[in-house]
């Protein structure tokens, strides 16, 4: 089990803002934030869903390789919101919320690119309608 994520961003401020609405649908909060001693800039900013912080953006100067994170949906709804708010937030489109076999039956995601180009995705996996 993953205790915690950290996701380097170029811009928190504005990774912040995108999270803030794109992860709401699926339950997280800003949790924490943490400012540069030598800018005073936002330099770490940490969700949570939970009791504790599992999801943190941190200020990165160098360029980084486009990574995918998928988040947990709880129903085919909940990750059709996830795209919605991602989309209204600034996220592009890479691939709306649907069925995707090929992956397995019940598996249904939707996928955005946030403000650095990672690949956000909330998925559910349902078998006839149930989650797993």
């Amino acid at each position: 089990m993953i205790d915690h994520f950290v996701l380097p961003v170029s811009d928190v401020e504005a990774s912040k803002a995108f999270y803030k609405a794109a992860l709401a649908p699926l339950g997280y909060t800003l949790a924490f934030e943490d400012f540069s001693d030598s800018t005073g800039e936002l330099a770490i900013a940490g969700f949570s869903a939970a009791s504790k912080c599992d999801f943190i953006l941190r200020k990165e100067t160098t360029r980084t390789v486009a990574i995918h994170v998928a988040f947990v949906a709880t129903d085919r709804s909940q990750a059709d919101e996830f795209y919605k708010a991602a989309m209204a937030s600034g996220g592009r489109d890479n691939g709306a919320p649907a069925l995707c076999p090929e992956y397995h039956a019940g598996y249904y995601g939707g996928f955005v690119l946030d403000p650095d180009g990672h690949n956000i995705e909330a998925v559910c996996h349902e078998e006839r309608g149930r989650a797993q």
